[in-house]
C-alpha cells in the first residue's frame, strides 16, 4: 500500500510546486474516515482510493485531482459530508467528490430505459468538469484489476458495463492505453474461454519468437540514427488479447492468418522528423498496400495524431509502425489528461479553454447538446453508443471544412453534421463533383456538396439509412412535426365544423383557457389530438363552453308516411316517394355545414380508405379512428354498422378532385367464373383494354366447374368501375361478378 510520503513524491516528480499540504490533509482524512473498512479481497479499503490516486499520478494530473481521488468514496461509504469536505478542502473539491458519489450509485447495466437515464446523468456530470471522468475511469480501472474477488454474477455485470460504456468513453477521450486495459480485463470475465485461448496462443508465439521484438527495435533504431535521427526512440510490443480477438472476429480470420501481431512506435522530436522517418522506413522495406494512414495531417476526433503504416520488415515479419512526436505520444497514451490546462489545475475559464484545445472534450460537449434534442432516454442511449463505438471517416465541405463521421455514414449524415436545417432540406448530394445517391457510403477524403430544397421534409425512411445519432434524432423530430402539422390541420377543420353546427365561432385563442380541462399543454396539441381521433370535438366544445347542451334530435317520419315498413328508421334521412324531404337537412344543403372535402390519398397520415376502398362517385362517409385520423368508407360498407351507436365519430365527407388528378383508387371485385383454359386471360384482357390496373389477384376453386377470383383493381372513378363490371358480365365464361365491400 502506498505511503503518504510516496504519494507526495510521485506528484512532485512532475510538479515540483505541488500543494503538499493539500495532499497530506486528503491522505490523512481519507485514512481516518475509512478506518478499518475492508474490501472484498480482504485488503484495507483505503488501498482502493490510494491506487486510484496512483493511476492518476501516472497521467501527471494536478494535486486537486489527486485529492479528489483520495476522497472520492468518503461521502458514499463513511460519515463524511459534503459540508465537511467543503470546509476542509474547498467547494471545488467538494463538488467533484459529490459528483463522483452520485455516479457511483448509477447502474449502467439494467433495464434499457433506466440504463439510458443513468448514462445521461453520467455524461452530464462529466461535461460539467472533465476531472470527474478522469477519476471515474481510474476508479473503474482499479476495480477491474481486483475483480477476481467479486461474485461471478457481479463480475459479469461490471465487465459488461465496462466494455459497453467506460472503455469506449476512454477511447473517445484519447486514452488508448486505459481503453485497451479496460477491454482486456472485461474480455477476461465476459468470455473466459476465448480469453484463455488467445492468451495461450500469444504466449506460444512469444516463446517461438523470443527476442524478436528486441531485434526489430535495434534494427529500426540503428537505421534511423544512421540517417540523422539521433534522438529517435523505438518501442515494440505484442498486441493485447482483446485487440487480437476483435480483429479475428471482425475479419473472420484464424490466429494463424493474423499478420501484424507486433506493433512498433517510432518517437521523434518534431513533425518534419515524422515524415523523414516514414521515408527512411519505406525506402528500406516494402510497404503493405492499403495500410497507410496519416493522422497527423488529419487528426482523429479524440486528438490522436500519428502516422500508421505496415511494412514487411526485419526477419520478413509483417509489422505495424506508428510514427509520432513525443507530445503526440503523450496525448495518445493519456488523451485528454495530457492537456496542460488540467495539469495546471485550472478551472472555470480553464475548462472553457480546454474545450477549445481538445477535440475529445468538444465531442463530449456536442454529445451533451444532444440531450436537449433527444425525445426519450432510449434514443439517447442508442445514439451515444453508436457514437462511442464507430470508427470514423473524414470528409470535406466544398469550402474545405473537415467533418468527422462514423464509418458507414451517408451524405444525409454529413448534411445533419453540418447543420440540422441543412439535413432537413437535403434532396441530393454531389460526392467529389458527381451526383450520387443519398444512400452512398462515404469514404475518407470525399468532398461532399449537399443539394437542398426549401420545400423538402425528410422522409421517415431516412431513419433506416443514417448511422449518426444526431441525424436519427432530427429525422424523427421532423417526422413527428410533419405528422402533427397534418393532424392539426385536420383537427382545425373538424373543430370549425363542430363549433359551426353548435352556432359558435371557433378560434385558437378560445381554446387556451380550456387546455387544462382537456389535459393538453398547448393549443396545437389539443387540435392535433382531435385530428388523430384521440379527443372528441364535442368534448372540446363542452370544455370551451361548459354550459353548452347538445339539443340535436333525430326526426322520425310519421307512421303513415313509412316506406317499405320502415317508420322508425332512426337516424336515416331519405326522400319519401312522391313526398317532401325529411325535415332534417342533409349535410351540404343550405343551412347545414359543408361536408369535409377529400382529394384522395395525398398523405397516408390523416385520411385513409377502408380495406375495400372507395372510388370517386361513391357516396362516402368518414369515421374518426383513434390514432389514425379519418377512415373513408363507401356508404354500402357493412363495417359501418359497428359505428351505429357512435354518431359523434361520423364525419360528412365529399369528393373534391382536380380535373388534372392522376390518382387511381382501389376497389375489390369477386368473380365466379368457369374453370376452363383461357378464362383468366379473357378477364385480364378486358381489364387491360379499359386502362385499369390489377393490384392483387387471388384464385380458388369453389366447385368442380367453377373458380372464384378475388381482384383488387385500381380505377379512375365509379364510371370506369361500372363499365368494367358491365363488360365482365358480358363474357361467356363469367357466371357472376360483384363489387366486394367490407
Amino acid at each position: 500500500m502506498m505511503r503518504q510520503y510516496e504519494l507526495v513524491e510521485r506528484v512532485q516528480k512532475y510538479k515540483p510546486d505541488a500543494n503538499e499540504a493539500l495532499l497530506n490533509k486528503a491522505y490523512v482524512y481519507a485514512m481516518q474516515k475509512h478506518g478499518k473498512q475492508k474490501r472484498a479481497s480482504g485488503d484495507p479499503y483505503i488501498s482502493h482510493p490510494l491506487e486510484v490516486a496512483a493511476i492518476l499520478t501516472e497521467m501527471h494530473l494536478d494535486e486537486s485531482t489527486i485529492a479528489v481521488a483520495l476522497l472520492h468514496d468518503t461521502i458514499e461509504d463513511t460519515t463524511a459530508t459534503r459540508a465537511e469536505i467543503d470546509e476542509l478542502f474547498g467547494e471545488d473539491i467538494g463538488r467533484l467528490v459529490e459528483g463522483l458519489t452520485k455516479l457511483k450509485r448509477l447502474d449502467l447495466v439494467s433495464k434499457k430505459a433506466k440504463q439510458a437515464e443513468n448514462l445521461r446523468k453520467l455524461l452530464l456530470a462529466i461535461s460539467d468538469d472533465v476531472r470527474v471522468l478522469l477519476v471515474k475511469l481510474a476508479d473503474r480501472l482499479h476495480n477491474m484489476r481486483t475483480l477476481e474477488h467479486m461474485r461471478d454474477d457481479k463480475r459479469a455485470r461490471i465487465s459488461e458495463e465496462t466494455m459497453e460504456i467506460y472503455a469506449p468513453l476512454a477511447g473517445r477521450m484519447g486514452m488508448q492505453d486505459m481503453r485497451e486495459e479496460l477491454e482486456d480485463l472485461s474480455f477476461r470475465y465476459m468470455n473466459p474461454e476465448a480469453y484463455e485461448t488467445v492468451t495461450k496462443r500469444l504466449a506460444e508465439l512469444s516463446a517461438r519468437n523470443e527476442n524478436l521484438i528486441t531485434k526489430i527495435e535495434d534494427e529500426l533504431r540503428d537505421l534511423l540514427i544512421a540517417n540523422g535521427l539521433q534522438n529517435a526512440a523505438v518501442k515494440g510490443r505484442q498486441k493485447k488479447p482483446y485487440s487480437v480477438f476483435r480483429k479475428m472476429q471482425s475479419k473472420s480470420l484464424s490466429f494463424e492468418q493474423l499478420s501484424d501481431v507486433y506493433g512498433f512506435r517510432l518517437i521523434v522530436d518534431d513533425i518534419p522528423a515524422c515524415y523523414r522517418a516514414l521515408g527512411i522506413v519505406h525506402t528500406r522495406w516494402r510497404v503493405v498496400p492499403g495500410r497507410f494512414k496519416d493522422y497527423i495531417s488529419t487528426p482523429k476526433q479524440n486528438d490522436y495524431r500519428s502516422i500508421h503504416t505496415t511494412i514487411v520488415g526485419p526477419s520478413r515479419q509483417r509489422i505495424e509502425l506508428q510514427i509520432r512526436t513525443r507530445r503526440m505520444h503523450e496525448i495518445a497514451e493519456y488523451g485528454i489528461a495530457a492537456h496542460s490546462l488540467y495539469k495546471d489545475g485550472e478551472t472555470g475559464e480553464g475548462g472553457e479553454l480546454l474545450s477549445k484545445e481538445s477535440n475529445a472534450y468538444s465531442w463530449l460537449r456536442h454529445t451533451i447538446e444532444a440531450l436537449a434534442e433527444g425525445d426519450s432516454p432510449e434514443e439517447f442511449l442508442e445514439h451515444t453508443k453508436l457514437e462511442l463505438f464507430q470508427d470514423q471517416v473524414f470528409c470535406f465541405t466544398p469550402k474545405g471544412k473537415l467533418i468527422a463521421l462514423p464509418r458507414g455514414a451517408t451524405p444525409i449524415d454529413f448534411a445533419y453534421a453540418v447543420h440540422t436545417n441543412i439535413g432537413d432540406t437535403t434532396v441530393g448530394a454531389k460526392i467529389n463533383g458527381r451526383i450520387m445517391p443519398l444512400v452512398t457510403r462515404l469514404s475518407n477524403g470525399d468532398e461532399v456538396e449537399i443539394i437542398r430544397s426549401g420545400v423538402q421534409v425528410p422522409p421517415a425512411a431516412w431513419e433506416e439509412i443514417v448511422v449518426t445519432g444526431k441525424a436519427r434524432a432530427a429525422i424523427r423530430r421532423a417526422t413527428r412535426m410533419a405528422i402533427r402539422k397534418q393532424y392539426a390541420g385536420l383537427g382545425h377543420r373538424i373543430l370549425e365544423r363542430t363549433f359551426e353546427r353548435a352556432g359558435k365561432e371557433f378560434s385558437r385563442d378560445i381554446l387556451k383557457p380550456a387546455l387544462f380541462r382537456l389535459g393538453q399543454k398547448e393549443v396545437e396539441d389539443a387540435i392535433a389530438a382531435v385530428g388523430r381521433g384521440e379527443l372528441s370535438s364535442l368534448d372540446v366544445l363542452k370544455a370551451v363552453f361548459p354550459d353548452f347542451k347538445d339539443e340535436r334530435t333525430t326526426i322520425k317520419p310519421a307512421a303513415d308516411q313509412g316506406w317499405f315498413n320502415m317508420p322508425t328508421a332512426s337516424g336515416m334521412m331519405f326522400r319519401l316517394p312522391g313526398g317532401e324531404k325529411a325535415a332534417a337537412k342533409p349535410a351540404g344543403e343550405a343551412g347545414g355545414p359543408e361536408p369535409l372535402p377529400i382529394r384522395g390519398l395525398a398523405s397516408n397520415l390523416e385520411v385513409r380508405f377502408s380495406p375495400s376502398g372507395a372510388v370517386p362517385g361513391d357516396r362516402i362517409v368518414g369515421i374518426m379512428e383513434e390514432g389514425t385520423g379519418i377512415t373513408i368508407y363507401p356508404i354500402q360498407a357493412s363495417a359501418l354498422q359497428k359505428f351505429d351507436d357512435q354518431p359523434e365519430r361520423w364525419i360528412d365527407v365529399r369528393w373534391d378532385l382536380d380535373e388534372a388528378n392522376k390518382s387511381r383508387f382501389a376497389a375489390r371485385l369477386v368473380i365466379n367464373a368457369l374453370n376452363e383454359p383461357g378464362t383468366l386471360a379473357k378477364v385480364a384482357q378486358t381489364i387491360a383494354r379499359l386502362d385499369i390496373n390489377i393490384r392483387v389477384l387471388t384464385m380458388g376453386r369453389v366447385a368442380t366447374d367453377f373458380s372464384e377470383l378475388q381482384l383488387e383493381v385500381e380505377v379512375w372513378d365509379l364510371r370506369q368501375l361500372n363499365q368494367l363490371l358491365a363488360q365482365l358480365k358480358e363474357l361467356d365464361c363469367i357466371s357472376t361478378v360483384r363489387r366486394l365491400y367490407d
